[in-house]
């Protein structure tokens, strides 16, 4: 963008925001989705729009993948760099291509609930907008990064651009049409006088969160040239909203993703946007699937992930990455290793400038007494959907006749500082725009803290509680508290506050 030309800044400005009068804030971060447009990407993307008063969509790419590609339309065949995918299909000219319509179908039918969204949040962009934003990556092979797109030239474009803020790169699909902004600014600046720091400015704001290597791209390209950009790396917990969901999260949860939640709450009777959303048995086959197991009801209870009923929740395994942008008070945003509601991920020892999940990322699963990948983002399932649900509620219903999140307060602030054996009292206030009763509990995040023993807390009444800490705790030594408040609306809707203890 020019910078010089004031009116199209202005305008760009204001665009996402026509007929509202709330001003947006500034502090909300800014990301760009790059997507393949499988059937999860197409659930994420429902969820995503419906969460687009939280963060400022700057970009919606579409871009392919191992397992969705285009082709060239030459008749050029390919065969994938990937293990999986060169065992399941060979050579192909293209593989499992959705289109691209998919992606302004959704937008339009944002468009639709738009005006009812607006009376929820302000901060609701435009669906003209978000069409503006729309552009096609490299999508003709997996890993194809040898051109420059439209989609490649818009992030890199964003990449260039004057406002230092982060901004979140959001990996559904394959890294390739980042990789080709990437090699495209590289070209241009690497033999300049500029170069370093150019280099430094696209480090400084560029993070990259990915949903697993779905091309080779950032291994043998971003990872090598670009070994200062940070990245946010996600190849476990994403399963607990992917395909392998009843495997991965414990059955308590279980009814928050079967059809009578999913069907009744979010699907049916919510408006256009939320009916188009893929489950299990809803007789909409997936475009671009070259084996359709979900649409009926035979292959649904009969199918390679489990056996599941009618409207189920199939798969939204690119969700985590816009979920770890949305503000629910666990203070996640620059900290993933604090854990929130897009798991949690825990900074590499050999590369500095990678977060990740694994081992050193397990929390504890009291379902099954046992330390476990997915359960830092399993953990949320229930707040999650009843909050998806509130959202669905908001497409269709006004103000009055939804429900809304509470606020919680810490009173004297989020960071305290404290002696072993000492005790801590801490006072909240509570708010809820419904006017609805707002319970609260605290809970210690054990695997988030840096020290040893666990706290006492005593819950004095619902806006205080005193914590004892433990006897055994050494100086420096860090203990994180959960203050979660749930208020009796319909759906019923959470918020939090971390309190932070540091040992003196």
């Amino acid at each position: 963008m020019n910078k010089i030309i004031l009116i199209p800044i202005m305008v760009l400005f204001v665009l996402p925001f026509l007929g509202t009068t709330q001003k947006v804030s500034s502090i909300l971060p800014r990301t760009i989705v790059t997507t393949d447009g499988e059937l999860d990407d197409v659930d994420s993307f429902i969820r995503m729009l419906l969460y687009s008063n939280e963060y400022k969509v700057e970009g919606l790419i579409i871009s392919s993948s191992q397992w969705h590609y285009k082709g060239d339309g030459k008749g050029t065949k390919f065969i994938s760099e990937m293990e999986m995918t060169k065992n399941l299909y060979g050579e192909r000219t293209e593989l499992r291509w959705p289109g691209e319509q998919w992606i302004y179908d959704l937008v339009d039918a944002y468009g639709k609930v738009y005006p009812s969204l607006i009376k929820h949040s302000r901060n609701y962009p435009t669906h003209q907008y978000l069409r503006s934003l729309i552009r096609i990556g490299n999508i003709d092979f997996e890993g194809e990064m040898e051109k420059d797109t439209p989609g490649s030239d818009f992030i890199k474009q964003k990449l260039l651009d004057d406002d230092m803020s982060p901004l979140y790169l959001q990996v559904w699909g394959g890294t390739n049409t980042i990789a080709r902004a990437l090699k495209s600014i590289e070209d241009q600046y690497k033999n300049t006088s500029d170069w370093k720091s150019i280099y430094d400015k696209v480090c400084k704001k560029a993070i990259i969160y990915a949903i697993l290597d779905q091309d080779a791209t950032y291994r043998k390209y971003i990872s090598v040239q670009w070994p200062d950009v940070k990245i946010y790396y996600n190849a476990s917990q994403f399963w607990v909203f992917a395909y392998f969901w009843k495997r991965a999260i414990p059955q308590a949860f279980h009814p928050y993703l079967e059809g009578k939640f999913m069907g009744d709450n979010i699907i049916h009777h919510h408006g256009p946007l939320t009916a188009m959303y893929y489950s299990y048995g809803d007789g909409n086959p997936p475009k671009g699937e070259i084996d359709d197991i979900y649409s009926s009801m035979e292959k649904a209870k009969n199918n390679m992930w489990g056996s599941f009923g009618q409207y189920d929740f199939i798969s939204e395994g690119d969700s985590p990455a816009f979920l770890h942008l949305v503000n629910v008070g666990l203070d996640n945003l620059e900290h993933p290793e604090f854990g929130g509601w897009g798991g949690r991920l825990i900074r590499s020892e050999v590369q500095p400038n990678r977060w990740e999940d694994g081992p050193k990322a397990a929390d504890y699963n009291p379902f099954s007494d046992s330390m476990d990948l997915a359960y830092a983002q399993s953990r949320w399932i229930p707040a999650l959907q009843n909050d998806f649900a509130a959202r669905a509620d908001w497409c269709v219903m006004d103000y009055k006749d939804a429900n809304h999140a509470p606020t919680i307060v810490v009173k004297g602030g989020n960071k305290r500082t404290g002696k072993a054996g000492a005790s801590i009292d801490v006072r909240f206030k509570l708010t809820d725009p419904d006017k609805n009763k707002v319970s609260t509990k605290l809970w210690q995040y054990v695997e988030v803290g840096t020290g040893k023993g666990k706290v006492e807390i005593f819950s004095k009444r619902n806006t205080l509680a005193t914590i004892v800490l433990p006897k055994e705790a050494r100086p420096g030594d860090t203990y994180h508290i959960i203050v979660e408040g749930t208020d009796n609306g319909i759906p019923a809707l959470t918020r939090y506050q971390r309190l932070v203890i540091t040992m003196k």
